[in-house]
C-alpha cells in the first residue's frame, strides 16, 4: 500500500506501523522506546504524529499504515506532545552530557538535539539515585535511567532471561531485577543485551573494554581479540556445547593448522580476556579445542580450498608452527613449497623445546600429516619437506625459487656471563630440552638448579624431575607476583617437589670441592628492589645478608633463547642473530621474508601461527596472488538469541580436566594432563557467556543518518 509521510510518497507493507514504514524509507520520525528488534510500547511520546481527517496527535510506533494515508510529524499537535514529553524526561535527567560514557553515541542526546529542547529549559527536579557497581561486567548508572523499557524487553523477549523489571523504591520507579537481588544470583546471563539497546549512559560495560581506537566487536568479544590469530572462540565453542565436535575444529582450523597442539599447549591470551574471569573463572577456552580435535571426524577436509596451481615455488627454511603454517596457506594458493628442516623431524620447538608431558609426539605428527595430505590434489604434494637439511645460503636460494620465508626459530640458548657459567654440568634450556625429547637425556642424577623464571624454565626443571634429579631448585630474577610463567605450572610443579627461590640475582656457579672441572653449588642473593631509572638503566637493590647456596651438580640456563647461525645467512640482523622483517614478514631483502621467534624473539605457538598466516598472505601477493587466504570449513551458524533462564550448569566453577596425581606423573613423560570427557567439556563450554550474540543486535541510527527529518 501507498502512503504520505511529509510529503513523501512511500510504499509500506499490510500491518507495517507508520514508524516502521517511515524509517524504512528513510524518513526520520523521533522515537526512544522503540528499537530495531524490539517492539514498540509507545511509552516514550516523542514518535506523535497528526493523520489528515483525524483530530489530535497519536504515536506512529502504534498506528498501522493505510492505503493513502496523509501523515505529517510535524504538525503542531504533535510536536507540542513531543516537546511536553521530551522536557519530562530531560527533567530528572542529568544535565551533564560530557561526563556520561555514551557522550557523542547518545541516542536521547539525539533526539533532544533534533527536537531544539535547550538544556535552558530543563525543570530539572533532583533524583539522588545510586550508582550500582556492585554487578561484575556491568554498572547501572541509575540517575541516567529514562525507564524507557528497552532493557526489560531485551531481557525479555530477545534473550528470554527475563529477570529485569521496574521497581519501586524510595527513589521513584526505577529498573532493577525482580527479587531485588543483584544480577548473578538473580539469574543473569551476563550477556550484554541490556547493555546493547541502553538508549543513554545508564546501563554500561564495567570493564572499560571499549575503546574509541579500537573496533567495536574487539571490546565485546575481547576472547576473540586477544587470540593473535583471531580464532571464532565463542562460534566453535557453541559447537563444543552441543557436541558437534567437527564443526568445532573446522571453525578453529579456519584460522589455525594446529588445533591439537595448541589444545594442549597454547598460552591461552583469550583466557585472560575471558569475561568469566569474575564469574567463577574464566571459560577453559584452550582445553576445548583440545576435546574438539581429539574428537573431530576430518569432514571439514572436503571444504579446503585448493586453488590452482601457480607454477611459482616457495622455499620455506624451518617447520615450526610460523613455517608450516606459511607453507599450508601458500600451497592451498596455488604455490609448490619446499620446506627445509635441520632436524630429524619436523615441528620445531613444539617437537624439540616442549616437553613430551605437554605435548606428545604423535599429536605433532598427527597435525603435520594432515597439512600435507590435506595440501595434496591429483598432482601430488604440493608440500615437500627436507629434513636434516641445514640451510647456509638463503639468497641463494632465490636462483631456484620464487621466494623463500625463513621461520628458523630460537633454538639456541643464552649463557650468561657469571663466574662458573662455563664449568662441566651446566646446560642450556634448548640443548636439555632438545636432549631429552631425542631420547638422550642429559645426565642431571643430583640436585638441579634452573636459572629463569618463564615456563621454559619450569619445563626444564619437571622434565629434570622426571629425569631423575634428586632436587630441582628454580631461581629467578623476579618477584613470584611479576614470573611469566603461568600460575598453574609453578602450582603443579611445586606439586611434584620443585622448589621456587623468586626475587634472587645470580651471583656466581661454584665449582665442586671434589671436582674443580664440575658445578658444586649456586650462589644466589636476594633482592629488595629492582627497577629501571630514567636512562632505562636496571639498577637492583640488594637484601642485606641475603646470600643464599644452593647445593647443585648441575645447572640449567633458562634465561632466553636466539636464533641459531642466522649470521650466516646474509639477512639484514639486529640484537647480533635476529632477523629485520616488517609486520608482514617482509625483510629488506627482495623475495625473501622471516617469521616468528626468529624474528620476534620466543613468543608463543599461537604468535607464531599468526605470523605464519600474515607472512603467507605478503608472499601470495609477491606471488602474484590476491593475499585472500581465508576458509570456510563449516556452515555459518544460525544464532538462537533466546538463551533462556540460566541452569546449574551456566552458573558452575571452571571446569578442570583430571590431572595425575604428582607421585605418579614426576615419574613419565607421558601425559599427565586428561582430556575433557564430553560431559565434561559440554558443561564447560555451557559457561560461556556467547558474547558475539551482541553484535547481532541492530544500532539504531541517529537522525543525521536519515535522508529526510
Amino acid at each position: 500500500m501507498k502512503l504520505t509521510i511529509d510529503g513523501h510518497e512511500i510504499e509500506a507493507e499490510v500491518g507495517q506501523s507508520v514508524l516502521d514504514a517511515a524509517l524504512a524509507a528513510g524518513i526520520f520520525i523521533p522515537h526512544l522506546c522503540k528499537h530495531p528488534d524490539l517492539g514498540a510500547v509507545g511509552g516514550c511520546r516523542l514518535c506523535m504524529i497528526e493523520i489528515a481527517g483525524q483530530e489530535g496527535a497519536v504515536c506512529a510506533c502504534k498506528t498501522a499504515v493505510a492505503d493513502g494515508m496523509v501523515v505529517d510529524s510535524h504538525g503542531e499537535e504533535a510536536e507540542r506532545v513531543r516537546r511536553m514529553a521530551m522536557e519530562l524526561i530531560l527533567a530528572t535527567h542529568p544535565t551533564d552530557c560530557t561526563g556520561c560514557p555514551k557522550y557523542g553515541k547518545c541516542e536521547l542526546q539525539s533526539m533532544y538535539q533534533f527536537m531544539g529542547v535547550a538544556p535552558t529549559r530543563w525543570r530539572v527536579k533532583s533524583r539522588p539515585c545510586a550508582t550500582n557497581d556492585s554487578n561484575p561486567l556491568i554498572t547501572h548508572m541509575m540517575t541516567r535511567c529514562i525507564r524507557c523499557g528497552r532493557c526489560i524487553r531485551a531481557c525479555r523477549d530477545m534473550r528470554g532471561v527475563s529477570i529485569l523489571d521496574y521497581r519501586r523504591g524510595t527513589d521513584g520507579v526505577r529498573v532493577g531485577t525482580k527479587d531485588g537481588l543483584p544480577l548473578a544470583e538473580s539469574g543473569c546471563r551476563f550477556c550484554g543485551a541490556c547493555v546493547e539497546v541502553c538508549p543513554t549512559g545508564s546501563i554500561v560495560d564495567s570493564l572499560g573494554l571499549i575503546k574509541q581506537d579500537k573496533p567495536y566487536a574487539d571490546g565485546v568479544v575481547p576472547c576473540r581479540a586477544n587470540c593473535p590469530a583471531h580464532i571464532d572462540i565463542p562460534r566453535y565453542i557453541r559447537h563444543v556445547k552441543h557436541e558437534d565436535w567437527t564443526a568445532a575444529t573446522a571453525v578453529v582450523r579456519e584460522k589455525v593448522p594446529l588445533p591439537n597442539s595448541l589444545g594442549h599447549i597454547c598460552t591461552h591470551f583469550c583466557e585472560g580476556a575471558c569475561k568469566r574471569t569474575d564469574l567463577g573463572g574464566p571459560v577453559s577456552i584452550c582445553r576445548l579445542k583440545r576435546a574438539a580435535a581429539e574428537q573431530d571426524s576430518g569432514a571439514w577436509k572436503e571444504r579446503v580450498r585448493l586453488e590452482s596451481r601457480s607454477g611459482k615455488r616457495v622455499a620455506v627454511i624451518g617447520s615450526g608452527p610460523a613455517g608450516l603454517t606459511a607453507a599450508q596457506y601458500l600451497a592451498k594458493k596455488g604455490h609448490a613449497v619446499t620446506i627445509f628442516e635441520a632436524n630429524a623431524q619436523s615441528g620445531g620447538q613444539m617437537r624439540y623445546g616442549i616437553p613430551a608431558y605437554r605435548l606428545p609426539d604423535s599429536v605433532v605428527d598427527t597435525e603435520v600429516e594432515t597439512i600435507l595430505s590435506t595440501t595434496s590434489d591429483e598432482q601430488g604434494a604440493r608440500i615437500e619437506i627436507i629434513y636434516n637439511q641445514q640451510v647456509e645460503d638463503v639468497k641463494g636460494l632465490l636462483n631456484d625459487f620464487d621466494s623463500v620465508l625463513v621461520a628458523v626459530g630460537t633454538h639456541a640458548g643464552v649463557r650468561l656471563r657469571m663466574p662458573g657459567s662455563d664449568l662441566k654440568g651446566v646446560y642450556l634450556n634448548t640443548e636439555f630440552l632438545k636432549a631429552a625429547r631425542s631420547e638422550q637425556p642429559l645426565p642431571v642424577d643430583g640436585k638441579v638448579v634452573v636459572l629463569g623464571g618463564g615456563n621454559v624454565a619450569y619445563d626444564c626443571a619437571r622434565t629434570a624431575v622426571r629425569l631423575g634429579a634428586q632436587e630441582v631448585h628454580v631461581a629467578c630474577l623476579e618477584a613470584r607476583a611479576a614470573m611469566t610463567s603461568t600460575p598453574e605450572e609453578r602450582i603443579e610443579a611445586a606439586a611434584e617437589g620443585v622448589e621456587l627461590h623468586d626475587s634472587c640475582a645470580f651471583y656466581s656457579i661454584n665449582p665442586s670441592k671434589k671436582q674443580w672441572s664440575h658445578v658444586g653449588s649456586v650462589t644466589l642473593n636476594k633482592i629488595s628492589r629492582f627497577y629501571f631509572d630514567e636512562n632505562h638503566k636496571a639498577v637492583t637493590e640488594f637484601v642485606e645478608n641475603g646470600e643464599i647456596t644452593l647445593d647443585a651438580d648441575y645447572v640449567i640456563f633458562a634465561v632466553g633463547q636466539r636464533p641459531a647461525q642466522t649470521e650466516n645467512f646474509g639477512l639484514e640482523l639486529f640484537h647480533g642473530a635476529f632477523i629485520v622483517a616488517d609486520a608482514e614478514g617482509k625483510t629488506p631483502t627482495e623475495g625473501i621474508w622471516s617469521a616468528g621467534d626468529c624474528v620476534t624473539g620466543t613468543k608463543s605457538v599461537i604468535e607464531a601461527i599468526a605470523a605464519g598466516r600474515r607472512a603467507a598472505e605478503s608472499m601470495d601477493v609477491y606471488l602474484g596472488g590476491d593475499g585472500d587466504i581465508s576458509e570456510v570449513l563449516t556452515d555459518a551458524d544460525v544464532y538462537q538469541a533466546k538463551l533462556g533462564p540460566v541452569d546449574e550448569v551456566f552458573v558452575a566453577e571452571r571446569n578442570e580436566p583430571e590431572l595425575m596425581e604428582a607421585n605418579k606423573r614426576a615419574h613419565t613423560m607421558e601425559p599427565f594432563e586428561c582430556s575433557f570427557t564430553s560431559e565434561g567439556a559440554v558443561k564447560e563450554a555451557s559457561r560461556c557467556l556467547q558474547c558475539d550474540l551482541r553484535l547481532h543486535i541492530d544500532t539504531p541510527k541517529l537522525w543525521n543518518e536519515y535522508a529526510v527529518h
